[in-house]
């Protein structure tokens, strides 16, 4: 009975996940209240908050979904054990504009994030949480960068904050632009010839390098 009780929560927890993704992408994130997701569930709201605390909690649960896997690749990636980060970089870049243009849930999901969120308020905790996880991705990609100048694969003169701005900037402006134009370009194909383009530019940019003042030159 126990076994029993234990699946039926996995289930339910599952469809106000599928609902909460359905209906957030429909109607935009501020937009969606609870008692619309669990309409959309066919559940109480009552069921939502024995899983979930609140709105916040419900949104950042589905971004999970979607989320844990790629930043399992990001931290393998960010290994020191790693031999090779840049070409991984490029290639865990290319697996997640994979997923973005082909797999129905991780493209519905970017799309809600890029854009189905509009926040009035500068505080509200979905959009804390969001921050929080930029914060992380441009920490690992510190450490990925990190190790490619400790490998020899990135000058060692490289200011790597601005080069993790710029290559945060090419892949996040690739997705923006792809969901709020899909047929405008291809977004693995020519998303894999950009990444490798800005992948080239911290080798070889001066603009990113840093002078002997430890400074990096204007341009």
């Amino acid at each position: 009975m126990a076994r029993s009780t234990k699946e039926e929560a996995l289930e339910t927890r599952s469809r106000i996940l599928d609902a909460a993704e359905q209906v957030f992408h429909e109607r935009g994130v501020s937009q969606t209240s609870l008692a619309d997701v669990a309409k959309a569930a066919d559940v109480t709201r009552g069921a939502i908050y024995w899983h979930f605390k609140n709105k916040s909690d419900l949104f950042d649960a589905m971004c999970e979904r979607v989320r844990l896997p790629m930043e399992a690749v990001l931290e393998e990636n960010a290994s020191p054990q790693q031999e090779d980060p840049l070409g991984q970089f490029l290639r865990s870049g290319v697996y997640v504009l994979t997923l973005a243009a082909t797999d129905e849930r991780c493209r519905r999901v970017f799309d809600i994030i890029f854009n189905k969120c509009e926040f009035a308020d500068h505080d509200d905790p979905i959009l804390v949480r969001q921050r929080e996880c930029h914060v992380d991705g441009m920490l690992r990609l510190e450490q990925i960068l990190g190790n490619a100048i400790a490998r020899g694969q990135l000058p060692a003169s490289l200011n790597i904050r601005v080069a993790c701005l710029m290559a945060h900037s090419t892949f996040s402006g690739l997705l923006t632009d792809w969901f709020f134009a899909p047929d405008s370009f291809d977004l693995v194909a020519d998303g894999e010839r950009i990444l490798a383009a800005s992948l080239h530019a911290l080798k070889t940019a001066p603009s990113l390098q840093k002078d002997a003042d430890g400074k990096t030159p204007s341009v």
